[in-house]
């Protein structure tokens, strides 16, 4: 038994702060602002997910925190979304006016889905995504792509051009503090391992909160990044941003303290 140190960062996703300021006109509460305030705690990034139907962030506020993010170097953009529906033509748009998107991560949701709850699969979809990711490595952009915790497609995620993978999340966190919860741990650490052999790097997420962290990053090798939004805006509605960055901040490391089984 050892413990496995982990260098995780933290994207704030900032879907639901719009999603309450769309229900009035007086823009309120502001993205920016929460953006802001999640980056001066301490926020390694931030992430958003531009539907197409626009009801909860706007392609006006992609370009607002992008502009943002050119005053926070070494802090990163994430903007998710599928590339079959609006999410190329946002991105390229950034491109075009010199605004800074570090990673795109393509998402394979519906237009009117509630939530992403799938990821991509293989060797279906291999051939439409590959010019695509093509595309965002002409514009400099890493491509991260959503992918349920199976270790088989990993290598053909990687062989279709993808950097990153980010593990859709969802079934551990159901699992999590139930039987379940260790056949789903070692089921994202097998997956996780598959990417990495592959030559992939891996983000994570979906209904990940403070309490479920810690044993997935103690648990999963190597994850790199984290993009969390429901559970962490729920959180700050209580808390505030920067105590609600500290306290998942704190969560994540904790897993440092966490026995690791390798």
């Amino acid at each position: 038994m050892t413990t496995l140190f982990t260098s995780t960062a933290l994207s704030v996703n900032l879907n639901k702060v719009a999603l309450v300021r769309n229900t009035r006109h007086l823009g309120i509460p502001s993205v920016t602002r929460a953006a802001t305030l999640c980056l001066e705690a301490g926020a390694n990034g931030i992430t958003v997910h531009p539907r197409p139907d626009e009801r909860h962030i706007r392609v006006s506020d992609v370009a607002e925190v992008a502009a943002l993010l050119k005053d926070w170097p070494g802090r990163e953009f994430n903007v998710e979304g599928n590339p079959f529906h609006n999410l190329m033509d946002v991105v390229g748009q950034l491109v075009a006016h010199q605004l800074p998107v570090h990673q795109m991560t393509f998402v394979p949701d519906s237009e009117g889905q509630f939530t992403s709850d799938h990821g991509w699969i293989f060797p279906d979809d291999a051939a439409r995504l590959k010019p695509l990711i093509d595309q965002a490595h002409a514009w400099g952009v890493r491509v991260s792509l959503f992918m349920d915790a199976e270790v088989a497609p990993m290598a053909a995620a990687k062989a279709v051009g993808a950097d990153r993978v980010e593990l859709y999340t969802e079934p551990y966190a159901a699992a999590w503090g139930t039987s379940g919860q260790a056949a789903q741990l070692a089921r994202f650490a097998r997956a996780a391992q598959a990417a990495l052999e592959a030559g992939l790097q891996v983000n994570a997420g979906h209904d990940l909160n403070r309490d479920n962290l810690p044993a997935f990053i103690a648990r999963v090798p190597r994850v790199s990044e984290l993009s969390i939004g429901h559970a962490l805006i729920a959180d700050a509605l209580e808390l505030g941003y920067t105590a609600t960055i500290h306290a998942y901040m704190q969560a994540i490391e904790r897993a440092d303290h966490l026995p690791y089984v390798g």
